[in-house]
């Protein structure tokens, strides 16, 4: 559904309680144009992973508000530290006056901990949070894709991957949701070798750690998300980045 027809913002329930909130930047914008994701899990303490870029939150604002209050918001979280996982933090903890920034204890030290206005929770590698129904895992990645403080969040009870800049896909107009593992792999693959990351040699490593979790959905923050055999495709990725 439509939560912002000037910005083309829309929200998708991609799974139980899990919205994909996606802004469109145009070609114009963005060569090959590209689609920002931000993903709201509700729970008794939702969360919002990703805050999008501070430009967009108004748009993004809008949008977790068409879903629930945003009062309820509890977890501001993010992978790493760049402007479209963090760069609405501040506007997010104002509007959301109960909320945490929720990010890795890399992230929390060298950076969060200044810049944000409310002290940041950071979690150490492995370590769980519960949020009412599910348990979410933190799981640290240094530079996989970016940045030594990188990680991600895996939905341990509906074994959802909350995978960040992983997978990214060009384009505007991809769905919200795909079954089709080369629909998700070919677009991610010619944008990779465009833009390379993970240039460190333990880089595979690291994603087939995040294979072994055996996630049934790959919530990607650039392109379509993915529902079927994620631990497949992280495994070829891990492949790719070990050559």
């Amino acid at each position: 559904m439509a939560s912002n027809n000037g910005s083309g913002t829309n929200v998708t329930e991609i799974a139980d309680g899990l919205f994909r909130i996606s802004t469109p930047v145009p070609p114009e914008v963005i060569p090959g144009g590209l689609s920002f994701n931000q993903f709201l899990v509700l729970d008794d303490e939702p969360l919002l992973f990703h805050t999008g870029p501070r430009r967009m939150f108004q748009a993004t604002r809008d949008a977790v508000r068409s879903v629930m209050p945003l009062e309820r918001l509890r977890y501001v979280a993010f992978s790493h530290y760049e402007a479209d996982e963090c760069g609405a933090l501040n506007e997010w903890l104002a509007a959301a006056p109960h909320s945490q920034p929720l990010c890795s204890q890399l992230a929390a030290l060298v950076s969060v901990a200044d810049v944000a206005d409310r002290a940041p929770r950071g979690l150490a590698d492995g370590e769980t949070l519960s949020i009412g129904r599910r348990t979410l895992r933190w799981l640290d990645t240094p530079h996989v894709p970016h940045g030594m403080e990188c990680g991600y969040l895996f939905d341990e009870t509906d074994r959802a991957l909350l995978c960040g800049d992983l997978f990214c896909q060009p384009g505007t107009s991809t769905p919200a949701l795909t079954e089709s593992a080369s629909a998700i792999w070919e677009p991610s693959e010619v944008m990779r070798q465009a833009f390379p990351y993970a240039p460190i040699r333990d880089a595979g490593t690291a994603v087939s750690r995040l294979a072994a979790l055996e996630p049934r959905l790959l919530a990607c923050m650039h392109g379509s998300s993915f529902k079927g055999d994620g631990a497949t495709l992280l495994r070829q990725l891990g492949a790719a980045l070990a050559a």
